[in-house]
């Protein structure tokens, strides 16, 4: 039996996230001294500021759900139970994860300031920790 999803759709999906990605980058405006102006507006004059940061913010999600759906309809999954005693699917465990990722983000904000790289790698053991045991 061959799988919903092939191996060249993957690759399609794969190469489509990676056109968008170098997409976003050719949009950036650029910084000084030749770099990447993370917090400078993409769109002068747009009705929000979406920066290169916010856009990589909603990318890394959507490619998230991507993935979790490609993953669901090729390997179907059975709820399990873990720690929080509810039965969870690995949907589930990503929103519980970028919930309390918000959550962690917010609180480090709060406490150390920006910039939040301690706070990323907090989030990917969070994570990562969700996955395992919830």
């Amino acid at each position: 039996m061959t799988r919903p999803v092939t191996p060249a759709m993957i690759g399609a999906i794969i190469a489509l996230m990676i056109a968008i990605l170098g997409a976003l980058i050719l949009v950036a405006p650029p910084g000084k001294e030749g770099g990447i102006a993370w917090t400078a507006p993409m769109i002068d004059g747009g009705w929000m500021a979406w920066t290169l940061a916010t856009a990589l913010f909603f990318y890394i999600i959507a490619c998230l759900l991507v993935t979790m759906t490609v993953l669901a309809i090729n390997y179907p999954e059975t709820p399990r139970r873990g720690v929080l005693r509810i039965d969870t699917t690995r949907g589930d465990r990503l929103f519980i994860s970028l919930l309390g990722s918000g959550f962690i983000c917010i609180a480090y904000l709060g406490v150390m300031g920006p910039p939040l790289w301690g706070a990323l790698v907090i989030c990917l053991i969070y994570a990562a920790a969700v996955f395992r045991w919830v």
